[in-house]
């Protein structure tokens, strides 16, 4: 068993919001992946950027950490984060750990969408 391949990240583009899909889980094996795919729409200008999660996902210490590493590039490249997706307990993890005072946390993507449309 391939434990590396328990996430796939893709990211595509709608409506200037550059989003990264990631479907499975986000552990330790997933910094890679993850933070390439972030890279890659900086890189690309995003200014707004949405990690699309699905809600069956799970999400460990260590995955926290890496998206905590995301947000820390967020502020530091002046760009918006927003999460959707997340089930309930990872949304209130991302509260507790204070992740939803740099990310807008939605139910999914059209309402992040909608979200990053009343920023600007």
């Amino acid at each position: 068993m391939m434990l590396e391949d328990e996430l796939t990240v893709s990211t595509r583009e709608r409506d200037e919001v550059a989003v990264i899909d990631l479907v499975g889980d986000v552990t330790t094996f997933a910094e890679e992946k993850i933070n390439t795919a972030y890279r890659e729409v900086t890189s690309k200008g995003a200014r707004l950027v949405l990690l699309n999660f699905r809600q069956n996902d799970y999400i460990n210490s260590a995955g926290i950490a890496i998206l905590i590493g995301i947000v820390t590039e967020v502020n530091r490249n002046h760009q918006k984060l927003a999460v959707s997706g997340l089930s309930q307990h990872f949304q209130k993890i991302f509260r507790m750990v204070g992740l939803a005072q740099y990310a807008g946390i939605y139910q999914d993507e059209e309402e992040a969408l909608a979200g990053f449309k009343s920023l600007t």
